[in-house]
């Protein structure tokens, strides 16, 4: 499994993963959404930075997209993991724990002091890997709408 940045040639792969994602999750997205995401992703002004996984044949089979985010209690910088997604024919191929762990190494690089990530309550087979990557916290997530 091969780790690296998203190249211009991999938007349709970074697409079809990104609609997987979306949908999944129950979100409703279109092609604009995902063309203004694409364009963070490749604006070296915007925070917003992706990992993509490349599998022994060249195909994409997942993708991370990670932003650095001020822990002002903390006085620190953390990561803040805000999409995770493995296509379903790749998943046990070790792309999720590979995206993770390169994300962990682009954080110490950076110094942050942590990486932060949520998922669903009922994301059990993603929760499982998280809990042996990762520890659990106490808190709560809550969304204030605007």
């Amino acid at each position: 499994m091969i780790i690296r940045h998203p190249q211009d040639s991999d938007r349709a792969d970074w697409e079809r993963l990104y609609a997987g994602y979306a949908e999944f999750y129950g979100v409703e997205q279109d092609a604009a959404m995902r063309a203004r995401v694409w364009g963070w992703i490749h604006d070296h002004a915007h925070e917003v930075e992706a990992f993509v996984a490349e599998d022994d044949a060249g195909r994409l089979v997942g993708l991370a997209h990670f932003r650095p985010f001020a822990r002002p209690l903390a006085a620190s910088i953390g990561g803040y993991l805000d999409d995770l997604f493995v296509a379903p024919e790749a998943r046990g191929s070790g792309a999720a724990p590979a995206l993770i762990e390169a994300l962990r190494d682009e954080g110490r690089k950076r110094g942050w002091t942590l990486v932060r990530w949520i998922t669903a309550e009922d994301n059990a087979r993603a929760r499982n890997l998280y809990d042996k990557l990762a520890r659990a916290t106490a808190w709560r997530t809550y969304d204030l709408l605007i």
